[in-house]
């Protein structure tokens, strides 16, 4: 009898994360720090597709895009919400960023960590007439004149984006600190911007790409991942292959207000856990050239600890740590 009850008790130990009697009672509220149209925007509404056409949350859902600052508008409003439950966000990692740049004193110890999402890679975007039609025609141009490059990113300086673009110059000599960056608040305003021939090269993370791709709008030279990505950018070379050994990508994590309580992240982290081995969710980050990447609120608060470190000297380095 005793034998058996230490069993038990061990396998409740083990058991992975399972719901907690605490469930969201009112409207939900997916944040997306960026406009409407962005990687985040795009990530949080397929998140509530999969709650809803699955039924996994029976309580009302809907996306709420607050733009601006660098993502800083989104997080200063998620902590204006009531620590309830019923708020979450979907962040990048200027959650970590931001306060080392000096953008917004809001990062990772001022939130709830709740899961990790997914890991979104680094695409190198021109015009489809753009006269850079490799990665080593722009390696070359940044070697030759740095400061005549415009670049576009969203949604902050220092974020996966610029750093990709500062890693990729370093490797041919070239001081990243001349590039003529312009920040837009979105990927797609980002992408939009290159479009219009306003800058030459949007360096963005893949979600938003493979549709201009497959319409022959746009041109992706190289993308920073360690091999090559399925669907429409499967074509489309790595660094590594192009000689430059540059692997970086952005990732998305479910975040809550600061005070969520020990059942609230519970319920979450359960949630997530079951969304991440759902194949529509699966399927449609393939299609979009993300990879599923799920891991629970501690691991995920481990990981804003160690990228803190790293991150705040690869920004030294740049000359964007304050």
């Amino acid at each position: 009898m005793i034998r058996n009850f230490i069993l038990a008790l061990a396998l409740a130990v083990c058991a992975p994360p399972a719901f907690a009697q605490w469930q969201p009672s009112k409207n939900v509220e997916i944040v997306a720090p960026a406009a409407a149209g962005s990687a985040l925007d795009a990530v949080a509404r397929l998140l509530q597709k999969v709650l809803q056409d699955r039924k996994m949350l029976s309580a009302n859902l809907t996306v709420v895009d607050k733009a601006g600052g660098g993502n800083a508008v989104g997080f200063n409003y998620l902590n204006s919400r009531p620590a309830d439950g019923h708020t979450v966000l979907v962040t990048p990692f200027t959650i970590i960023t931001n306060r080392i740049t000096g953008a917004n004193p809001i990062n990772y110890q001022d939130i709830t960590p709740i899961a990790m999402l997914a890991d979104e890679h680094v695409a190198f975007v021109v015009n489809a007439n753009s006269p850079m039609k490799t990665g080593k025609d722009l390696l070359e141009r940044m070697k030759r004149d740095p400061a005549s490059l415009s670049i576009s990113i969203a949604a902050a300086l220092g974020n996966a984006n610029h750093i990709a673009a500062s890693l990729v110059g370093k490797s041919v000599g070239a001081d990243p600190k001349k590039f003529r960056i312009a920040v837009f608040n979105s990927s797609g305003e980002s992408i939009t911007a290159v479009l219009g021939g306003h800058v030459e090269l949007a360096v963005t993370t893949t979600g938003l790409v493979g549709g201009h791709v497959q319409a022959g709008r746009v041109r992706v030279l190289a993308v920073a991942s360690a091999t090559r990505l399925p669907g429409a950018l499967a074509q489309t070379p790595t660094w590594r292959e192009q000689g430059v050994d540059v692997v970086f990508s952005s990732w998305r994590a479910l975040i809550g207000p600061r005070g969520m309580s020990a059942e609230q992240v519970a319920y979450w982290e359960a949630l997530m856990a079951k969304v991440s081995a759902d194949d529509e969710w699966r399927r449609e980050l393939e299609q979009n050239a993300l990879t599923p990447a799920y891991v629970g609120a501690e691991a995920t608060r481990k990981m804003f600890v160690q990228q803190a470190e790293q991150l705040r000297a690869i920004l030294a380095d740049l000359g964007l740590a304050r």
